[in-house]
């Protein structure tokens, strides 16, 4: 629980609390005089306004459904203003759309009727503490102009962000068109509890920016928990994620956390959120949705302050269309959108890329670290990068390590996929299983071949999850290059 609102040194948060419902409106207004706040009342629209016209507020609270209006009328009006105030919207109990609408709107946080007084404390906190950062950028921003923290923002991209957002969007390397709105983007949207959803190819990044959007929120001090959806054994999806209590399962010896207990006060990273079963898919929407997590063996519900941000390289609207992804759990994750540009969108950025990679190989190998010369970004730019940067930092590990002299050299770089001698067709069998298994494998194999057995990309390509497609290269009896290399390791990762 966050700390009181009020200390000797800084007057308590301001809130104003917006209920037409006397009864709640006073026990909202009471449970917030409790943890030391000032606290102001409205009963409709036009009260609201009048109160935010004559004060400035370090939270509103406001209820959906007004006798004049809706409380999203007044957070649209807030958005326009350019207030700080981070306002949290109550909705009725099942009315998820309603939540949806006022995330996408602009909303801090959402709650549902009944409300949980320990959980309204904990997102009023966060809001508190959402406003006054923001508050401290837009004081900040005019001092920048002149300070030493102009070439940290520049290096970023984004001239006016905040000296703390600086350090952690110059991990994004670049300043194309696309990594500019991809920055831009993170700002935007890392004020808020809104689920993001980042979509981009295998190789693209996705977890930086998760990281990204972890780091420039208010939630940045709490922990990141990254998830890979594809890589735990479906019978195990339960626990990982809610946590299970002492002899729920056998081997289950102790008490243990879930992901979501764990990522409390934090961010929840799900990687490849693609990839998880639809049985799955279910218990995860009510947990986005209630707040409320039930470990495995438990007879009582956990309330977790979780932030959820999601990737995959799937269309999930294709997926949804399909029928291999929840509709509502899409809607629930697709509510804020950031698109990774793949790195043949943005050859400008490759020269930064590249020192970028490049220092940091050196810096853990204790290497010098080489010339990048003219002749090698031609080569590199001339490359397709089927696995994005990924697949740019395993050619510079390769050639760091095979190459002699203060020069940087591409010799030892992996054959061009155009020269790599594609896999022999095997001749048809009579019996219909093995003819089934050789189609498949001539298909497969063409695949590989076509993404430089990239399994992530290939898998892709043939709507595969990760999973399936190693399973059926094993069980195909398909041979990669170079037995199964850290290269292919490494690509396998989102």
């Amino acid at each position: 629980m966050p700390p009181p609102a009020s200390t000797a040194h800084q007057p308590p948060a301001h809130i104003l609390v917006i209920d037409d419902e006397p009864d709640l409106r006073t026990l909202y207004e009471l449970t917030l005089l409790r943890e030391g706040y000032r606290v102001e009342a409205a009963g409709d629209l036009a009260q609201a306004r009048q109160q935010l016209q004559e004060n400035h507020f370090d939270a509103v609270i406001t209820d959906m459904r007004l006798p004049d209006g809706l409380g999203l009328e007044l957070l649209r009006d807030m958005v326009v203003q350019q207030r700080p105030e981070r306002c949290v919207v109550i909705t009725a109990h099942g009315s998820a759309e309603n939540a949806v609408e006022a995330l996408k709107a602009g909303a801090f946080d959402y709650l549902t009727k009944p409300v949980d007084l320990k959980q309204f404390r904990s997102v009023v906190a966060s809001a508190i503490q959402g406003s006054k950062i923001a508050a401290a950028a837009v004081r900040a921003e005019p001092a920048q102009g002149a300070s030493l923290a102009v070439p940290a923002a520049a290096a970023a991209g984004l001239p006016g962000e905040s000296n703390a957002a600086a350090p952690v969007l110059q991990r994004l390397v670049g300043n194309s068109a696309g990594m500019q709105a991809v920055k831009s983007r993170i700002l935007k949207v890392a004020g808020s509890m809104a689920p993001v959803l980042i979509q981009g190819e295998s190789g693209t990044g996705k977890e930086l920016v998760a990281r990204a959007v972890h780091g420039c929120s208010h939630r940045a001090a709490g922990p990141f928990v990254a998830v890979n959806c594809s890589a735990i054994p479906e019978n195990l999806l339960e626990a990982e994620f809610f946590g299970a209590r002492k002899g729920a399962y056998t081997g289950a010896t102790q008490d243990r956390a879930g992901y979501f207990q764990a990522a409390k006060g934090g961010t929840l990273f799900l990687d490849e959120i693609g990839d998880l079963p639809i049985a799955m898919q279910s218990k995860l929407l009510r947990a986005i949705q209630e707040r409320v997590v039930r470990p495995l063996g438990s007879s009582q519900e956990d309330v977790v302050d979780v932030r959820i941000v999601s990737a995959t390289h799937k269309e999930l609207e294709a997926e949804v269309a399909l029928g291999c992804f929840r509709q509502d759990l899409y809607y629930r994750l697709n509510v804020i959108v950031i698109s990774v540009p793949p790195l043949r969108e943005r050859p400008e950025d490759l020269p930064a890329l590249c020192e970028a990679l490049l220092a940091r190989i050196c810096h853990e190998s204790a290497l010098d670290t080489p010339v990048l010369t003219a002749k090698v970004l031609e080569r590199l730019r001339a490359h397709p990068f089927n696995g994005n940067v990924r697949e740019l930092e395993n050619i510079l590990y390769r050639a760091v390590a095979l190459s002699e002299g203060g020069e940087l050299h591409l010799d030892a770089q992996p054959v061009p996929p155009t020269e790599i001698a594609p896999p022999q067709v095997v001749a048809v069998p009579a019996n219909l299983q093995d003819y089934l298994d050789t189609q498949e494998r001539n298909i497969l194999c063409k695949v590989l071949h076509e993404t430089r057995f990239n399994r992530t990309a290939a898998a892709a390509r043939l709507g595969l999850s990760l999973r399936q497609i190693r399973y059926r290269i094993a069980r195909l009896n398909i041979t990669m290059p170079d037995g199964d290399t850290a290269v292919n390791g490494v690509e396998d990762h989102a």
